[in-house]
């Protein structure tokens, strides 16, 4: 152990308390423990319980440590007793070196509140070291001349123990000659001195011999020995002198090795080697002597090492100069090491919270504290953060600072902060330390799932394959973990009309859509429901988005002929006066078509006639036209065959008969034409066969516009109480026009009845178009252009 570390180092010693918020103070007095140096790790320091006055679980449930300055912490818990421990041996000498009293101040720290008491440990002092000589042998030169009471001082002895372990006392062996006289320097060390108690003879006696003990005041006491060789030289009647007694000077620390502190001198008044002058340290520590040298002959002082204002303010050396003779004189050096800013603040971190929640309010992150081994204005610190971070440092007592939240955080906007602590001195140049704390933000579910639109529409072939994709609707939640995971649900419907369950299924993991089963157009053309998304987290939050699904159409009905009736029980024949002109109109085949769209366009074309150059048949409206003038040679009978087509992919189409009468101004008697090749003419009177003729069509028609009212009225009737039946989303459209003005049925025509015989009031075979007249032939009669009369029928 270094004698020269003791005696010069001094701790620095710093009393620490904190004072949280909305909790009691802790005592502003220390707690005192005391433990004897060199105990064995383990040994009993104190109980913590009774020196703080707390209770034994209290101090379990608040997680009780003890916190030295630095890295070493000397003592630890028991924690069943909560008795303060020895961690590791305590060497009083290196922890305080030359002070009497060796305290170490450290914290108790409670959490939940935190809560810091300050104590004390005092080190008490053993007598584990004894009194040791720098030089074993000391060689003193006294000139024969000397008087007794002549005093010459000693090298005094070094004793790292304090107090009354430390050296107490000098002797020297029995002689004639001297005895040992003990002084006390400033500080309190004692030094031996010489006196010569009987006048010297260098003949008698040209060499003395004596043996100088030092002792302490232990129990029982140490001792150490030096041996003093006394030489009898001739009279040298003058000492050395120095200039001054006292040199005071001051350096900077971390001053080069070799750099010259000071020069000292002294003057000798003889001459020869009586005059001649050598300097020497005079009682100096090792410390010293490894710090400083000093040149004999020339009395400058310089630095060996550099010297550190932390561990040494000051030093203080004697000189002593001696001449040939063996005279000497001495002078004291104080040399004052002036402080410079070369020590970083240090920052230590005392508890820190890890991650923290989101949402929370002001919350304690860390709480730590600063140091810095300057002095002054250089020792002097503030300290910082970014600006741009919801955090604050709230300043406490003896350099601790807490780092607190400035309020509630969001972790779906920021999940981790860098915080960087800047501690900065005030020195110049100002030196920082930086420490990086990342803090991160635990969630919680505050975030309900969102889906990417408020509605979807879909869009789905009829005719699918049950179980079939049809499309996917997507949530995401800003929270994470279990709070982020979403499930998908359909929620039912709240009128309870449409089987929701028996259509849609969705995937709860994905939110994929699935049709249950084969849906039809002409059923249904939309539909729509909501699907809600639950997150994961306790409680649940959810959210709700509207699907529309659009049933869209195929081609799959064939195009439906109205008229004329394909069922065949009440065949309708068509009459056309020879004298008709081209581009007279004969009928109109009247067909709809149960699909939408283009699907529903329907195209009409003659397939098969009679005489295929007499009729033409409009391709967008299905009107049959004479398409030349008709002549003699002309069969009576015409069968047409119309292909009604619709527009869709592929097309499908309906074959529609027409049976066409071709007859002399509507005079020749309707008669039922047989199918054989040769067709049976009746002879009669013409004018019977008209009469009778025309009180047939007036009967008929009396009757069918009669029949015609009485349907109107009851489905006018039955329309007031089930509007549903005449939807616009139903299968048959309300009005039977497309919007070209080419669709299968146009508003300006009007219908007439073909009744059965005989039954006229409870059956309603079919309608036929009553064909408005053609300006064209505005010149004929009633009777030619009506095709009321021109029409006739079958009845069975």
């Amino acid at each position: 152990m270094e004698t020269g570390e003791n005696t010069i180092r001094k701790q620095r010693q710093v009393l620490l308390f904190f004072v949280f918020l909305c909790m009691p103070k802790a005592g502003s007095e220390p707690r005192r423990f005391s433990v004897a140096e060199e105990m064995e790790s383990g040994s009993f320091v104190g109980n913590v319980i009774k020196a703080l006055g707390l209770e034994m679980g209290e101090l379990s449930n608040r997680g009780a440590r003890v916190v030295f300055e630095g890295v070493r912490q000397y003592l630890q818990f028991n924690r069943k007793t909560w008795d303060l421990l020895v961690k590791e041996k305590l060497d009083r000498e290196e922890l305080c070196g030359p002070t009497v009293s060796c305290v170490l101040p450290f914290q108790i720290l409670l959490e939940n509140p935190l809560q810091i008491f300050l104590a004390e440990l005092l080190v008490e002092d053993i007598n584990d070291h004894s009194p040791i000589f720098l030089d074993n042998e000391m060689l003193l030169k006294i000139p024969e001349s000397s008087l007794p009471g002549k005093i010459i001082r000693l090298d005094g002895a070094q004793d790292l123990d304090v107090g009354i372990n430390s050296l107490q006392n000098y002797t020297v062996s029995p002689n004639p000659h001297f005895q040992v006289q003990i002084r006390a320097r400033s500080e309190g060390r004692k030094y031996p001195e010489l006196v010569l108690n009987k006048a010297l003879d260098r003949e008698e006696l040209p060499e003395i011999r004596l043996t100088l003990t030092a002792l302490d005041g232990g129990s029982p006491p140490r001792s150490g020995t030096a041996q003093i060789r006394v030489l009898i030289v001739d009279v040298n009647d003058n000492a050395p002198e120095f200039g001054r007694q006292n040199y005071e000077v001051r350096i900077p620390e971390n001053s080069p090795p070799g750099s010259l502190v000071v020069e000292v001198h002294a003057a000798d008044l003889d001459t020869g080697n009586y005059g001649e002058i050598f300097y020497t340290f005079s009682d100096a520590s090792e410390d010293i002597r490894k710090t400083f040298k000093i040149d004999g002959s020339s009395g400058e002082i310089s630095l060996i090492k550099t010297v550190d204002f932390e561990a040494t303010q000051f030093y203080e050396i004697d000189i002593e100069a001696t001449d040939g003779g063996g005279l000497s004189g001495k002078c004291t050096v104080v040399i004052h090491v002036i402080d410079l800013n070369d020590n970083l603040p240090k920052l230590t971190i005392s508890s820190i919270t890890n991650p923290i929640p989101e949402n929370s309010p002001e919350t304690v992150v860390a709480v730590f504290r600063v140091s810095d081994l300057d002095s002054g204005e250089n020792g002097r610190m503030v300290c910082s953060i970014q600006d741009d971070l919801p955090f604050s440092l709230k300043p406490s007592v003896e350099n601790y600072y807490t780092l607190v939240t400035e309020g509630a955080l969001d972790r779906e906007r920021r999940a981790e902060y860098n915080i960087t602590i800047t501690v900065m001195d005030l020195g110049s140049p100002r030196l920082k330390t930086e420490h990086n704390i990342t803090i991160w933000i635990s969630d919680i579910n505050d975030n309900p799932p969102v889906f990417t639109l408020t509605a979807y529409k879909l869009y789905l072939q009829e005719n699918n394959s049950p179980a079939l994709h049809i499309g996917s609707v997507s949530a995401r939640d800003r929270d994470s973990g279990i709070n982020a995971k979403v499930t998908y649900s359909l929620l039912p419907p709240e009128n309870g009309d449409l089987p929701l369950f028996s259509y849609i299924s969705i995937n709860s993991d994905n939110g994929h859509l699935y049709a249950l089963r084969s849906l039809d157009y002409e059923a249904i053309q939309a539909f729509q429901f909501t699907v809600t998304a639950t997150d994961g987290g306790s409680p649940s939050l959810s959210s709700q988005a509207l699907v529309q699904v659009v049933v869209q159409d195929m081609n799959d009905n064939s195009p439906f002929v109205l008229y004329p009736l394909q069922n065949g029980t009440a065949p309708c024949n068509d009459l056309v006066p020879r004298t008709a002109e081209p581009g007279y109109l004969v009928t109109k085949v009247v067909a709809v078509d149960r699909d939408w769209g283009q699907n529903s366009w329907l195209s009409y074309q003659l397939l098969k006639a009679t005489d295929p150059g007499l009729f033409t048949v409009w391709a967008h409206n299905g009107e049959v036209r004479t398409a030349r003038p008709i002549s003699d040679r002309d069969a009576i009978k015409q069968r047409l065959l119309v292909l009604v087509k619709d527009n869709g992919q592929p097309p499908l189409s309906t074959a529609a008969t027409l049976n066409v009468l071709l007859v002399y101004g509507f005079s020749e008697p309707y008669m039922q034409f047989p199918d054989a090749p040769k067709e049976q003419v009746q002879t009669g009177s013409l004018t019977t066969y008209l009469v009778i003729s025309l009180a047939s069509v007036s009967f008929l028609f009396l009757v069918s516009v009669i029949m015609f009212i009485a349907i109107r009225l009851w489905k006018r009737n039955r329309d007031a109480s089930d509007g549903s039946q005449f939807e616009p989303n139903g299968p048959f459209p309300g009005y039977l026009l497309d919007a070209n003005g080419t669709g299968t049925l146009s508003q300006s025509y009007q219908y007439e009845m073909c009744l059965t015989s005989g039954s006229w009031t409870n059956e309603f075979k079919f309608l036929k178009p009553i064909i408005p007249r053609n300006p064209a032939q505005e010149g004929r009669s009633d009777l030619e252009e009506n095709p009321s009369f021109r029409n006739s029928c079958n009845f069975s």
